[in-house]
Formats: C-alpha cells, sequence, structure tokens
C-alpha cells in the first residue's frame, strides 16, 4: 500500500489483516515504493495519487517497468479525467475515497482470483497463437511484436488473448467487459475502450488509424489477423 496517510495505512492494514492478508507492506512516498517493488513480488498494489516526492501515475508507469502485478489506485482525485490517467498508464482499477473497507478488500479478492484463473491454464487450452508478425505465448504471459518483446499488463494480455482465439468476429463492448472484467467494476464500460487503445499503441503500426484491432461502428471490435511478418 502506497499512500501518504499515515492513519489511513494503518486502517486498511488492519482490516486486510482481519480478513487474512496478513503480509502488508506500507509506504509512504514512491521511493519507499520503488524500493519495496524491487525486493519483493505482490499480489496487488494500492496505489494512491496525490504522494509527496512523486505523482502517482508516473509511479504507476515506474512500477510497471518492473511488475505486471495488478495496480488498484486508491485515490481522492475523482474526475473522469483522472481516472483514465490511472487506467491508461497501466492502473487495473480506480476506487476513490471515501471508500468501504470491505468494498476494497472484495475488489482485492476479485483481482488476486481473476490472476490465478488466468496463470491456471487449462493444459488442454491453446498456449501459442502466431499471426504474421504477433506472437502471444499464454504460458509465459509474453507478447512479441516482430521478434521483440512488448511489455503487457495481465489485463492487455487477457484481452488480446480474448482476441486471438476469437479473430474476425466483432464483439461488442458490452460483450467484451463481461467476458473480461466480469462482476468487477471500474466505473463503466469505457474503460474497454481504454485498454482497446493501449493496446492499438502496442500491436498498430498507426494506432490512430488502426488495421488489426478496428471498431466496426454500431456493432463492436474485431480483431484482423495481419497476413504476413511486416506491417
Amino acid at each position: 500500500m502506497v499512500d501518504d496517510e499515515v492513519g489511513l495505512l494503518d486502517m486498511m492494514s488492519a482490516a486486510l489483516k482481519v480478513e487474512g492478508f496478513h503480509s502488508v507492506d506500507k509506504a509512504t512516498t514512491s521511493q519507499e515504493a520503488l524500493e519495496y517493488v524491487k525486493r519483493n513480488q505482490y499480489a496487488v498494489i494500492l496505489l494512491d495519487v496525490t504522494l509527496p516526492d512523486m505523482d502517482g501515475y508516473l509511479l504507476c508507469t515506474k512500477i510497471r517497468e518492473k511488475t505486471h502485478t495488478p495496480i488498484m489506485f486508491l485515490t481522492a482525485r475523482t474526475s473522469d479525467l483522472d481516472v483514465l490517467t490511472g487506467l491508461n498508464v497501466g492502473g487495473d482499477d480506480y476506487i476513490t475515497k471515501p471508500f468501504k473497507p470491505l468494498e476494497v478488500i472484495a475488489r482485492i479478492r476479485a483481482k488476486i482470483r481473476r490472476e490465478q484463473n488466468y496463470r491456471e491454464v487449462d493444459k488442454t487450452e491453446q498456449l501459442e497463437y502466431r499471426y504474421g508478425f504477433l506472437h502471444l505465448n499464454l504460458a509465459s504471459g509474453q507478447l512479441f511484436v516482430r521478434n521483440c518483446e512488448v511489455s503487457c499488463t495481465a489485463r492487455e494480455l487477457q484481452l488480446l488473448s480474448f482476441f486471438f482465439k476469437n479473430p474476425n468476429y466483432i464483439f461488442s463492448i458490452q460483450d467484451l467487459y463481461e467476458k473480461i472484467w466480469g462482476n468487477e467494476s471500474l466505473g463503466d464500460t469505457n474503460t474497454v475502450m481504454v485498454y482497446i487503445n493501449r493496446i492499438r499503441k502496442k500491436i498498430e503500426q498507426v494506432p490512430n488509424n488502426p488495421e488489426l484491432l478496428i471498431n466496426v461502428r454500431g456493432l463492436g471490435y474485431k480483431f484482423i489477423p495481419p497476413k504476413d511478418g511486416s506491417f
């Protein structure tokens, strides 16, 4: 947990321990948080936006360079722009203050459960997909674009794998939201579009003029596999 409010850290830490989360590290600065991330592996990271030494959004991007661990923003910043910024820089969830500790803990459990389900892949399921210059390895959680590994969050990999398993099919925003996010709530289905844009930046030659992950107006999104090894 990263927050400059010591009282909030102590309160949430106590609530988490009552609910069975006995290993909780607390940081009050971005630098302290980065040191923790270098030394340890975490199931979930709770992150405030307003910190004394670094903007929480920038901290999120730095954490993303080191780990794909789910990041949940827990902050008093409540505007739509703040929420979209948090998701765009690599956050997986955005919870605004004031909040109910038990609701936060329920969402932490849901996040951990979905991460575990993602890793416990059915042995009969296809684990690798190759479409032209795109190569997705679900066993190792890696995406390669033109033989170069591209870092992806767990949620991005989930969405990508769904499209790779279902090429040339159109899925509505609501379909994608329900299949990937399930019962979790990040605000509304705009979350899907945020993640679509993040993926486009990683696989498209011109993200603003996509050729692979396209929008079919009025219907939804479709993945069109590249036909060869070049853009």
